[in-house]
């Protein structure tokens, strides 16, 4: 995310932070550098200045020019007003009413409501065990309510029919009487989106808003919009009393102002953020962590977070007793480990949360070209038969000939990939043999460490 945005300033952090002695030349050169790296962000003038006003009160206070080291405290300041500027730590979503809960979504079209409207509804089952009931108020975008069904399906909660022919009033408040009476815990709301912000968009916003009195108004924004981010926030906090707001395309090729600005410009703290197109690419906002990911310290709670849920403990568990009973590691358990390393979100999504240095050392990598190295291994392994998998011995010169033709490969595709599979095959032996301490005294270290599937 914010990928321009973040080097400009992992690289001004990594000048700052070996400043032996801090001046107000050098922080006024420093601060110089900050403003255009902000405006090239499409952070809003305003936002920018007050930034910038901040920091240099207080670096060139004493808790930076008293300081044993000041360049760090430099860094510390930055990285703090960064996080103060897009709202204080974590900002839960609040559903602290008599159920149902319900919970407004606004913005404008294209911005992602639907698709984000499912997103919540997937992460309210399944991080805070709620019931939930999705409904569509689009009475105008061709096929948004179909939409909304279809993707409420896929993350599991409930939808209720609405059709093109209802006033959204009446559709919003037919579902929260259904909601009432089955027992649901939160009721979804999504609404109608316009290209640009209308006195009828307002109109029918506020009125649903009155019908409903929801407990959470959420604004829904684009990301890559940058400076019209702003502008369309001023207009829907003008027209409700917005209590949060939802970032969506953060994985895109935004230069990352929206996240900088919008909360300052509506006072409502960022609670989500969309980190893909998948159902669960919603994080939970954490405005210290996301400084710290634009100032290229990286996010090491969220990569811990995308690893532990992706990770089949049950499958890791069972591969472990296999190792360790004797049983040979085969073809179906390197496929489940490539399997995994997807689940995780890629190495991409990976790499994005690695400290700047490190993942610039990855960033040498054609992570395009790894993944699709890791999907050419899966269909090899897909085009073999159960017994070969399960017995990689008999593959031999006219059996390599028929996987690749089925795998689309080159034989020695097919070699390079069973190599790499004795090699871990070779690991795991040595594992069994007296755990991993033994094995890197064997193999000196990390020296001749064996390639990975990934």
């Amino acid at each position: 995310m914010a990928s321009a945005l973040s080097d400009k300033l992992s690289r001004l952090v990594k000048e700052i932070r070996g400043q032996a002695r801090i001046t107000e030349a050098n922080v006024t050169d420093m601060l110089r550098e900050v403003r255009m790296a902000l405006l090239e962000a499409d952070v809003a003038l305003p936002v920018v200045r007050d930034f910038i006003a901040r920091v240099k009160e207080k670096a060139l206070g004493q808790d930076v020019l008293g300081s044993l080291s000041p360049g760090q405290a430099l860094v510390s300041i930055v990285n703090r007003e960064l996080s103060a500027t897009m709202g204080e730590g974590v900002s839960d979503i609040n559903l602290a009413a008599q159920p149902p809960a319900v919970i407004l979504m606004a913005g404008l079209q294209g911005a992602g409501k639907t698709t984000t409207t499912a997103k919540l509804a997937k992460h309210l089952i399944e991080k805070r065990k709620k019931k939930v009931l999705t409904v569509s108020g689009d009475v105008y975008r061709p096929a948004a309510i179909e939409q909304l069904k279809v993707v409420t399906a896929q993350a599991g909660a409930e939808w209720f029919p609405s059709s093109p022919d209802q006033k959204p009033v009446d559709i919003a408040l037919a579902a929260l009487d259904y909601a009432r009476k089955h027992f649901f815990d939160v009721l979804l709301v999504d609404t109608a989106g316009r290209l640009a912000i209308d006195e009828a968009l307002m109109q029918e916003i506020k009125a649903l808003h009155a019908a409903l009195n929801p407990v959470e108004t959420l604004f829904v924004v684009d990301a890559m919009q940058g400076q019209d981010a702003v502008n369309t926030a001023k207009a829907f906090k003008d027209a409700l009393p917005l209590t949060g707001i939802i970032l969506t395309k953060l994985d895109g090729d935004s230069r990352g102002g929206a996240a900088l600005s919008v909360r300052q410009v509506t006072g409502a703290p960022i609670k989500f953020a969309g980190t893909s197109e998948k159902l669960d690419g919603l994080e939970v906002f954490d405005a210290e962590r996301h400084a710290g990911r634009i100032l290229g310290m990286g996010d090491i709670l969220a990569l811990v977070e995308q690893v532990t849920s992706g990770v089949d403990m049950a499958a890791a568990q069972k591969l472990a007793a296999k190792v360790k009973s004797g049983g040979g590691f085969d073809l179906n358990d390197f496929l489940a480990q490539i399997q995994q390393m997807k689940q995780m979100g890629g190495l991409s999504s990976l790499m994005d949360k690695l400290p700047a240095a490190m993942s610039a050392k990855a960033g040498q990598m054609d992570m395009g070209k790894v993944e699709k190295d890791i999907q050419r291994k899966q269909g090899i392994i897909h085009s073999m038969t159960p017994l070969e998998r399960r017995k990689p011995e008999l593959i031999k010169a006219t059996r390599k000939r028929r996987i690749a033709a089925g795998a689309g490969v080159q034989v020695q595709e097919v070699n390079r990939m069973l190599k790499e599979f004795e090699q871990m095959q070779d690991m795991m032996k040595k594992m069994k043999g007296g755990g991993m301490m033994k094995m890197m005294k064997r193999m000196g270290g990390m020296k001749g460490m064996p390639k990975m599937p990934f």
